[in-house]
């Protein structure tokens, strides 16, 4: 009884969010993931719903620090402000570069960050999903681009690799990229 309570207390919490019941899907990654090439700026063109990411001209920006691990730079315009959040990305298992883990907090462990598909020059697609006791999961996919507005085949094509994943795009919609300055 005492899971549902948890249940119950954790549902606002995802509100914002996208969940869905049981274990969380394992879809494909990029295969010969080429970290280098994938560095630099990607504009988000679509996203399932993020309680973190309510704001308009939304992008991410990657480099290797002299540590190794990797800078993500995340700027949003919100409330009239650009805000920034800094986090770091590591690669978790050197034989799955594709599968990085994304911490925006030294104290939460590191979110899986993987990269389905990428041709480093105009789309990437990512996916990320944790498991709440088993009984359902939180999930986040995003259709990235090196420029604000991508080609409508481009954007599809992400789309569709989701679906053939099984990830559920009812809830996705489109980042507003109008009217941005770069951040």
């Amino acid at each position: 009884m005492s899971a549902v309570y948890l249940l119950l207390l954790l549902l606002p919490l995802v509100s914002a969010q996208t969940y869905r019941w049981g274990p969380c899907p394992t879809p494909k990654v990029q295969p010969n993931f080429n970290l280098q090439q994938y560095l630099g700026r990607w504009y988000e063109i679509e996203k399932l719903p993020a309680s973190f990411e309510r704001g308009k001209c939304i992008e991410a920006n990657y480099a290797v620090r002299k540590d190794g691990t990797i800078q993500v730079l995340n700027s949003q315009f919100y409330k009239d402000k650009v805000r920034l959040a800094e986090g770091t990305a590591v690669v978790q298992d050197p034989r799955e570069p594709a599968k990085l883990g994304v911490g925006f907090s030294y104290f939460a462990p590191y979110s899986p960050y993987w990269i389905l598909t990428t041709d480093y020059a105009s789309l990437s697609v990512v996916y990320s999903c944790t498991e709440i006791l088993r009984l359902f999961h939180v999930e986040y996919a995003w259709i990235l681009s090196r420029t604000r507005f991508p080609p409508t085949e481009t954007v599809n094509y992400g789309r569709q690799l989701l679906l053939n994943e099984g990830i559920d795009l009812f809830r996705m919609k489109a980042t507003d990229q109008m009217g941005c300055k770069d951040n």
